[in-house]
């Protein structure tokens, strides 16, 4: 292991040398060599979607975990996505004279080696590998183990890519020892890794934070709402809580437990438990819920539970202040949207909830770094420092203070 992280941290001086036009090229390169090996990578694929099947993962793992034509070409779309950002290092955010008659320049630099540690999406491997490169950062992989074969034959392409360029290997690798022991060294490893990313579930979240000597940038999850208000425009509500819950169930900005207000439940839920029940959606509602449509009756370990199924809860609440106290109690500070005309009443619930992402009549399925222009993401963060929400290439840089003297002394 020690052996293995001295080499990364070697080659990230490598990458600071590069040029914006080299690492583009390169992007380039990778995306190309990704569409040519695409079946290589989805026989691997295979593999792991077979010992999915064996060991009865849950349809959402599944769905993570799956590639097929058009994902792959997904993939490679996302690196040439990343490739046109602009450059991220070098980018002087401030410069000003001193008294003493230098010039001070703050300027953004990589962070240098970023270990994530991420659940079984095999994409994610060469999203995090192309962003790290991109911001000059090297990046230390570890997937989930139902994606082992998947993460190996994405990796070997990037990997070659760089070989073919005279660059180390080590710039985009996976973890050599994937086993908990790894991960458990990994996190300790502050002299040669700058920044450990968990994304997944509570328990690694948890473990990681209590135990890691390197810095983490949390990657929790998602316990999303949506408050539906009375002065929503009913269809819109309809098509936006649907899409938010059933678009995709198993993604961290999927929406989990559904705010009605009280004065429209009765108009509302009813049209909305038909297109839920069209999709075989579990509903799983409060008291009063439950006296307007039939639904299981919720626990309190439903308010506070990320299903990632096709289950939602539903709860009827006062009015804006009762929803907001409601997320504040229950959310885990990742996306939360309102439906609502009213423009008073949208302003008081995007100011007064937490969270890294807050909507007005739009889906929670837009947390993404690609819809939010960023190529991809390492994660959605959920922390308050550094970086918030979908974390890009910007978000993986830091600065530092360039001084250009002239002789100056202090006295």
């Amino acid at each position: 292991m020690e052996h293995f992280l001295k080499e990364a941290k070697a080659s990230a001086g490598v990458l600071s040398q590069l040029s914006s036009q080299e690492k583009n090229s390169i992007l380039l390169q990778m995306a190309d060599a990704l569409r040519r090996s695409s079946d290589a990578i989805l026989e691997a694929n295979a593999k792991d979607m077979d010992a999915a099947n064996k060991n009865d993962l849950t349809a959402a793992l599944k769905d993570r975990l799956f590639l097929d034509e058009k994902r792959v070409e997904g993939i490679a779309k996302a690196i040439e996505d990343i490739a046109a950002l602009k450059e991220p290092v070098g980018r002087v955010l401030d410069g000003w004279f001193a008294d003493a008659g230098f010039k001070i320049e703050k300027v953004t630099v990589p962070i240098g080696v970023v270990g994530v540690i991420y659940e079984s999406r095999p994409n994610v491997t060469a999203d995090v590998g192309a962003l790290c490169f991109k911001s000059g950062n090297v990046a230390i992989l570890k997937g989930g183990k139902e994606a082992e074969y998947s993460n190996r034959a994405i990796a070997q392409v990037l990997q070659d890519v760089l070989a073919a360029n005279g660059l180390p290997k080590e710039a985009i690798s996976l973890l050599p020892d994937s086993s908990r022991e790894g991960v458990a060294k990994l996190i300790k490893q502050d002299r040669y890794v700058d920044l450990i990313v968990p994304r997944g579930g509570e328990a690694l979240i948890r473990y990681v934070s209590e135990n890691a000597t390197v810095p983490v940038v949390k990657h929790d999850k998602g316990l999303c709402h949506t408050y539906v208000d009375k002065d929503a425009d009913i269809e819109k509500a309809l098509k936006i809580s649907y899409n938010a819950k059933c678009r995709r169930t198993g993604i961290c900005g999927a929406l989990e437990t559904l705010l009605v207000d009280e004065a429209i439940a009765s108009t509302f839920l009813p049209k909305m438990k038909e297109a839920y029940d069209a999709y075989g959606t579990e509903l799983r509602g409060c008291e009063k819920t439950c006296a307007i449509i039939e639904a299981k009756e919720a626990t309190e370990a439903d308010w506070d539970t990320e299903y990632l199924e096709n289950i939602l809860s539903i709860k009827i609440v006062s009015g804006v202040e009762e929803a907001i106290d409601h997320i504040t109690k229950y959310g885990s500070q990742h996306s939360e949207a309102i439906i609502t005309e009213n423009y008073t009443t949208a302003e008081q619930f995007l100011n007064g909830v937490d969270a890294a992402c807050v909507y007005l009549n739009a889906s929670t399925q837009f947390t993404d770094g690609g819809e939010f222009g960023f190529g991809a993401e390492v994660g959605i963060s959920t922390n308050k420092l550094h970086a918030r929400g979908p974390m890009g290439v910007s978000e993986l840089t830091t600065y530092k203070y360039k001084i250009y003297g002239h002789g100056e002394t202090r006295a």
